[in-house]
């Protein structure tokens, strides 16, 4: 499931909202044999290499322009030309920058594929019972997705993620980014603990905490 986000949140979380999500990741792994990771990202374009093309392509460009249109010594062009790409690329390199660069489809495309990585980084697909969720946002593609392991997806229907999701977009909208995970943790421990509860030797297979990345 996937929902957009404004532009203006900050990534930061403090010592605390880190602590109230492990809690409420805890406290949801209680009701249920499911494991829940979260991973906040702050882009997920940081390694497309667009950036410094573009700002290539301009510095190029530049000594033609001003050896037509200005009589400026040599030196003085190849400095400019310097000054532009250093300028560009640290500004094209901002991320959501970087992120407006690219069209929407392959914004969110490139932000599905970071969700799908840290699912698998996470070791969320090596539970024993095939029952980890990844609850994934990635704040300058403006993208939130919910993805469960293949003993979940086979019960449980995406439909049932959305209500997850829109209670972490509205938060985020916001600005409360502890918040929206909070309740979203809330919500898919509820749809877990419906289809997986909890039993009676369980035990916590993956860290109970969020990533920020």
């Amino acid at each position: 499931m996937v929902g957009g986000m404004p532009g203006q949140v900050s990534s930061e979380l403090s010592f605390d909202d880190r602590r109230r999500i492990s809690a409420a990741i805890q406290a949801a792994e209680r009701r249920t044999s499911g494991e829940i990771v979260c991973v906040l990202a702050r882009s997920s374009v940081e390694a497309t290499a667009l950036p410094i093309v573009l700002a290539a392509l301009a510095a190029l460009a530049l000594p033609w322009l001003l050896v037509f249109l200005t009589t400026l010594a040599v030196l003085m062009i190849l400095s400019l030309q310097l000054v532009l790409f250093v300028v560009l690329a640290v500004l094209l390199c901002l991320p959501r920058v970087r992120a407006g660069l690219l069209p929407a489809a392959t914004r969110r495309a490139v932000a599905h594929q970071a969700a799908m990585e840290q699912f698998v980084l996470r070791g969320i697909g090596r539970t024993e019972g095939r029952t980890g969720v990844l609850v994934f946002v990635s704040l300058a593609e403006r993208y939130a997705r919910i993805i469960a392991d293949e003993a979940i997806a086979s019960r449980v229907v995406q439909d049932e993620w959305q209500g997850a999701v829109d209670v972490l977009i509205e938060h985020m909208r916001e600005g409360r980014i502890a918040d929206g995970f909070v309740v979203a943790i809330e919500r898919c421990g509820s749809v877990l603990a419906t289809h997986f509860p909890a039993q009676a030797d369980e035990r916590s297979e993956l860290p109970d905490r969020i990533y920020l990345i």
